[in-house]
Parts: structure tokens; C-alpha cells; sequence
């Protein structure tokens, strides 16, 4: 089954042409350099954009699969989470294909989306396991019980884990993306020199909060600037980071202890972070459990990965049609 699916959930364009696992084009065109100017993405200005790009994208992936329309077999779009008028460009754009076509509609949820990009990189890897949903609007982590099955154990109450790597690097002036300007002028972590917070939840034993780790920074950054001072920035970045990669970790290990996975995946853009690679890496050999990460490429927002998910959707049943709308957020688990 050839689909071809589409990507537009934030700033990037993106479409792809699936057969199962396999993937046959991926194209992306990123809107990072325009955003940059503004330090963080515009939502007005990712719609326009998308609006622009999305049919040329889509022939490319057509293009470089060796396809035409009539090739493919069906059409996947990513219908939730994320910025509404990005996700209406996708959405629209797929109804409008898939109706001309006679082809069937497949809406993806984004998250689920980011799991099965292990998919890819991992073909050994299959449900039931454990899965760290990381990036920069969501944290969660759910048990994926089969692949279009999921049960949310754990998730963030306030702000996601990379949103909190983002507004550190933007109160610090860091370029745009500032996650992964952070992770890359990351040196060493001083727990003395910035004795910044490790946050606890009451009342849900697998939460996570980071608000309050990202209000720390933020006073950190502007005291020592009234005072002043300066900030040695790698170290902070590294602190930070350190901070983060402590909450995640934790709560994910001892999740997978108390529910018996021998098996967790990592995923979403934050699953490209070293220090969260590297230290689940060394955790999970510790404890004796299998680990799986996407290859770089597919952490980020990518339309292969929506194609994937949708080749275990459709026998699901869940297609769609002319009706379909977008929704800004909605759970993994829904149904």
C-alpha cells in the first residue's frame, strides 16, 4: 500500500510516500531561517507558508518515489495536535487530493506520528512497549499497547520539556531552534554554580512540571543582567539540560519498572537530544531494557512518519472524509 502523506502541524512542509515501513521520499521544506528573525515560530506566518509550498512539496515526493497520483493508494495528513492554521493548510489541502483522486483519507494524530518513526529506523521494534513522547509542545509518556492502541501514564501539567529547553535559549539570546542550539553548546553541568530546581508533582506519580525550572532561568538570567553580571552561558545550558534529562529519565524508568516493560522507545524532537540519548542509553543497559530511538533525521517533524502510522490505521478503520476538521490538541488515546 503507497501513501502519501503530508506534514504541516508547525514550521515545517512536509510530504512523503510510504509502502509499510518503507520509506520511498521524504521532503521537507523548513521554514527555520524565517523564523529565526523572530526567535520562535510566527503561526500566521508558518500558514502562509505552508500555503505556498505544499503542492510543490507533494509533487517532489511524488517525483523522487517515481510516482504519479494515480500511483498511490491513499493519502495520510496529520489532522492533530499542534498550531490550528498550519494543520487547516494540511488537512484542506489532503481532502481536497484525496476526494479528486478517489483515493481514501487517512488523519494521523501527530504523536502518534513521532512513535512510529521508530518504526522506521527499528524494524524489529513492535507493541507492547513504553514510549517517551518528548518535543516541544508535548511530554508524555504512554504504553503502546498495539500500534493504533494507546494509555497515557504520565505527561507534563504545565510546559513541555522542549519548551522549556526553548525559552532558556531564548532568554540566553541563543539562535533559533534554541532546543538544539542548547544541546549543542552544552559543556559541563555545575549544580553549585546554578543551583536551579529539580520540580516534584503531587498527586500523579509519572507527571512532570517545568514551569517552574523555566521561571527559575528566567530570574537567574535577569538578576545576574541587573546585577551586572554575566552568565556562563555553556554552563547554564548544560545545567539546564541536566535538569530536564534528570525528570525525563526518572519518571521513565520507573514507569517501565512498575509496569513491567522490558522495552521503551524515545520520540519526538527532544528524542535527539545527546544527554537524553545518551544517559537513557546507559540507564536502560543498567536495568537490562531494550532501547529504541529514531534515526536524527525522523525526530523532527517529517511526513514519512505520518505515512507509517497511517499504513496501521487504515485496517484500523480509521479514515476519514470531507468532514474532517483540525484540532489544536487532542490525546493520544483518543477514539
Amino acid at each position: 500500500m503507497k501513501i502519501l502523506s503530508i506534514e504541516s502541524s508547525c514550521d515545517e512542509t512536509a510530504a512523503a510516500v510510504t509502502e509499510g515501513r518503507k520509506v520511498l521520499s521524504n521532503i521537507v521544506a523548513t521554514q527555520i531561517a524565517e523564523h529565526r528573525i523572530y526567535g520562535g515560530v510566527v503561526p500566521e506566518i508558518a500558514s502562509r507558508r505552508h500555503t505556498e509550498a505544499i503542492s510543490a512539496v507533494c509533487a517532489e515526493a511524488l517525483e523522487k518515489a517515481g510516482l504519479t497520483y494515480d500511483g498511490i493508494d491513499a493519502v495520510a495528513v496529520t489532522f492533530a495536535p499542534g498550531l490550528i492554521g498550519a494543520l487547516l493548510v494540511g488537512v484542506n489541502f489532503a481532502k481536497g487530493l484525496a476526494l479528486s483522486l478517489g483515493k481514501p483519507l487517512i488523519p494521523v494524530h501527530h504523536l502518534r506520528s513521532h512513535i512510529a518513526a521508530n518504526y522506521i529506523t527499528n524494524p524489529e521494534l513492535k507493541p507492547p512497549f513504553l514510549c517517551l513522547l518528548v518535543s516541544g509542545g508535548n511530554t508524555v509518556i504512554a504504553e503502546v499497547k498495539d500500534y493504533t492502541k494507546f494509555s497515557i501514564i504520565g505527561g507534563t501539567r504545565d510546559d513541555a520539556a522542549g519548551e522549556c529547553f526553548d525559552k532558556t535559549a531564548r532568554a540566553l539570546g541563543l539562535e533559533y531552534p534554541g532546543g538544539v542550539t542548547l544541546d549543542r553548546i552544552a559543556t559541563q553541568a555545575d549544580r553549585e554554580k546554578y543551583p536551579l530546581p529539580h520540580p516534584h508533582v503531587s498527586g500523579g506519580e509519572f507527571d512532570f512540571s517545568f514551569s517552574g525550572l523555566k521561571t527559575a532561568v528566567m530570574n537567574l538570567v535577569n538578576n545576574t543582567a541587573q546585577k551586572g553580571g554575566t552568565v556562563d552561558v555553556p554552563v547554564l545550558c548544560a545545567t539546564v539540560r541536566q535538569r530536564v534529562c534528570d525528570m525525563l529519565i526518572d519518571n521513565t524508568l520507573k514507569a517501565a519498572l512498575k509496569y513491567g516493560y522490558k522495552t521503551i522507545a524515545v520520540a519526538g524532537g527532544v528524542s535527539a537530544n545527546s544527554e537524553l540519548r545518551s544517559r537513557m542509553s546507559e540507564e536502560c543497559g543498567k536495568l537490562g531494557i531494550t532501547l529504541y530511538y529514531p534515526e536524527l533525521k525522523y525526530c523532527g517533524d517529517n511526513a514519512a512518519m505520518v505515512g507509517v502510522q497511517a499504513y496501521y490505521e487504515f485496517p484500523d478503520g480509521n479514515t476519514a472524509d470531507s468532514s474532517l476538521n483540525a484540532a489544536a490538541t487532542l490525546p493520544i488515546d483518543y477514539r
